[in-house]
């Protein structure tokens, strides 16, 4: 069975989501489910139906959480040591072109959030960035071009929300 990497950030995040499916989503569905029933012809109910399709995607959710939970290989960044750019590291890097700054967390595919900062190992610049160490030139083929950075830290720290 394939592992699915992860910050134990990410799977603190997805439990909380599981629970939450679980003890607060699910009840609320079937309640409606048998709500909407009361009214009548299940043919012709349209809260009805809303209410069994979005049990359909909730229950879903629940067995694909699962099965990434109980194949997770949980990481904890503070844990981690060295100068190689792993999942986990938060990394400073200089746009060679523009002299810009930025700072990524290198994550898993399941807690990537670009407006956080956060950055998938399976994207392109994620990919890149791997095994790479201070002073490492990166060139990444992004959606938007070529682009070359210069990897101006790494670092192993607790990632806030």
């Amino acid at each position: 069975m394939e592992r699915v990497p992860m910050t134990i950030y990410g799977f603190e995040r997805l439990t909380e989501e599981l629970r939450d499916l679980i003890r607060v989503q699910r009840p609320a569905i079937s309640a409606a489910i048998e709500e909407a029933r009361g009214h009548g012809d299940l043919k012709e109910n349209a809260e009805y139906h809303a209410a069994k399709e979005k049990q359909g995607f909730v229950e879903g959710r629940i067995a694909e959480l699962e099965s990434k939970l109980s194949r997770a290989d949980v990481i904890d960044p503070t844990k981690l040591k060295g100068g190689k750019i792993m999942l986990g590291a938060t990394i400073t890097l200089v746009d060679v072109d523009s002299d810009k700054e930025v700072t990524y967390a290198l994550v898993g595919p399941d807690e990537a959030d670009f407006e956080k900062k956060r950055i998938s190992t399976t994207s392109p610049i994620g990919q890149a960035l791997l095994g790479k160490s201070e002073g490492d030139e990166v060139t990444v083929n992004a959606p938007g071009g070529k682009r070359v950075y210069e990897v101006e830290k790494v670092e192993f720290k607790a990632m806030r929300d």
